[in-house]
Parts: C-alpha cells; sequence; structure tokens
C-alpha cells in the first residue's frame, strides 16, 4: 500500500510526453507539443536553486528558441522554488485547476448504469472512435490516416508490454467516452478522460472509469492516481471514493 508520501511524490514525477514533441530537463521539465494537439510548451517539475524570476526567465526564453509562443505552466506544492507569484506578477492566466485523488484500486466500487459499457482498444477503428472524441473535447486536430496507425502502434506496444492501455466508453453502443492510463511503480496514472459533452451526465465517463481500474488491477496497479479537472471529473471521483491530496493549477504565458 502507497503511503501519502509515496502518492505526492508519484503525482509530482507525473509528466506526459508526447509522441513527436520534444523536452528538456533541467531546473524544471519543459516539453515542447507537437502542432496536432496545439503546440505551445509545458512546464512543470521545478528543481532549482536559482530563485522564481530567473527560473521562469530559463523557460521564457527555451520556449522562444523552440519557435513557441505559449507556455504553459502546471504549479505543484514539491515546486522549488513556488514559481505562483512569480507567474501571476508577470500578467499570466490562471486558467486551469486540477484536484489530485487517489485510493488503492481494491476499495474503489464504481457503479456503471445500464447502456454505459467499456472496452480496451484494440483496434484501428476503436482508435477512430478515440479521435473523434479527443478532437471535439481537447480542440485539436483529427488524426490522418499515418497518425492513427501511429496511434494503434503505441497503444498495443504499451499494452503488450503490461505498462499501459485506452479504453473507449459507449452509451447504447454509440462511442462518446474514453480515457487511458499509465501503469508505473505499482500506481495507476489515469489520464486523457474525455467525454463528448452531449453525452456527459449519463455514466459513460464512470464506465471508463471502471474498466480502467479492473484493468490496471490484472496488470498489478495497487493505487489509481488521477488528475480531475474541478468542474467535470473532480466530483465524480469524490464520490466513488477517491481521497483528495491537493491542487494542480495551470497558467497561461504569451512569450511573444
Amino acid at each position: 500500500m502507497h503511503s501519502v508520501d509515496d502518492i505526492l511524490r508519484a503525482s509530482a514525477a507525473w509528466v506526459w510526453f508526447p509522441r513527436d514533441g520534444e523536452q528538456e530537463k533541467s531546473a524544471l521539465q519543459l516539453v515542447r507539443y507537437p502542432a496536432r494537439i496545439g503546440g505551445g510548451v509545458r512546464a512543470s517539475q521545478v528543481d532549482s536553486t536559482d530563485d522564481a524570476h530567473t527560473v521562469l526567465d530559463h523557460a521564457i526564453a527555451r520556449t522562444r528558441e523552440w519557435g513557441e509562443s505559449q507556455l504553459t505552466f502546471w504549479t505543484n506544492a514539491s515546486d522549488r522554488p513556488d514559481l505562483e507569484q512569480e507567474l501571476q506578477r508577470r500578467g499570466a492566466e490562471h486558467f486551469d485547476t486540477v484536484a489530485v485523488f487517489a485510493r488503492p484500486i481494491d476499495q474503489l466500487v464504481v457503479e456503471v448504469p445500464t447502456g454505459a459499457t467499456a472496452e480496451i482498444v484494440r483496434t484501428l477503428e476503436q482508435v477512430r472512435e478515440v479521435d473523434a472524441i479527443n478532437v471535439p473535447v481537447w480542440e485539436q486536430s483529427p488524426l490522418d490516416d499515418a497518425g492513427l496507425a501511429d496511434e494503434l502502434a503505441e497503444v498495443l506496444s504499451g499494452l503488450a508490454a503490461g505498462e499501459g492501455f485506452r479504453v473507449l466508453g459507449r452509451l447504447d453502443g454509440d462511442a462518446v467516452s474514453t480515457g487511458g492510463c499509465t501503469i508505473v511503480d505499482g500506481f495507476t496514472r489515469l489520464w486523457g478522460a474525455a467525454t463528448l459533452e452531449r453525452a456527459r451526465g449519463h455514466g459513460a465517463y464512470r464506465a471508463v472509469l471502471a474498466e480502467r481500474l479492473r484493468a490496471s488491477a490484472e496488470l498489478g496497479a495497487v493505487t489509481a492516481l488521477v488528475k480531475g479537472r474541478v468542474s467535470t471529473s473532480a466530483p465524480i471521483l469524490e464520490r466513488t471514493g477517491f481521497t483528495y491530496y491537493g491542487d494542480e493549477r495551470a497558467y497561461r504565458l504569451t512569450v511573444a
């Protein structure tokens, strides 16, 4: 069973490296996102003896070197130094907040209503259905045929290695929700949850959550870790029995 310190460390260490992106790890973690998912640079995991002004200057300079104009910074309670006040001082826009939740998988029970189902993604057609959900929810460009093939290869590789998978949720057979997970050190990191707006509130997200927990346990995970948006999934996670461990806030800064 993971301790509170284990959970906080696992949350702080969680970074997504998208396919075709770039990254740099120095005083903080910087990840350049490819244009197909909006571009820009994401910053996190500050660990430096420099002051906040210096660390943020470095992040801005690297963003410009990459030819990007938007820096998104995700704060975390473990950041040293804390850059939140410096971001606010420079006029960064606070535009998103996620709540960090965790819970032993064997203590979680998800009630799924009739008509809501979920399945592990294994085929090209399922990847195409996932993309049709992600495009409007995340406001990203649709994958072309090559991108769909690459996505399928990535999904199948993770599944074969026991490192993670993606789930597709349906309401009465209609693909409306999705979410993925990655298995790391006994944790299942639940990520990428998206439900079409017209289908929210009918149990599709709960079906996706339940399937991710079930399959993650089969792969040896003992603790579920998730960052839920306060306006959407966080209330569902609380009702399901997840324990709250704090917030992470996102700030957007235009650097061009």
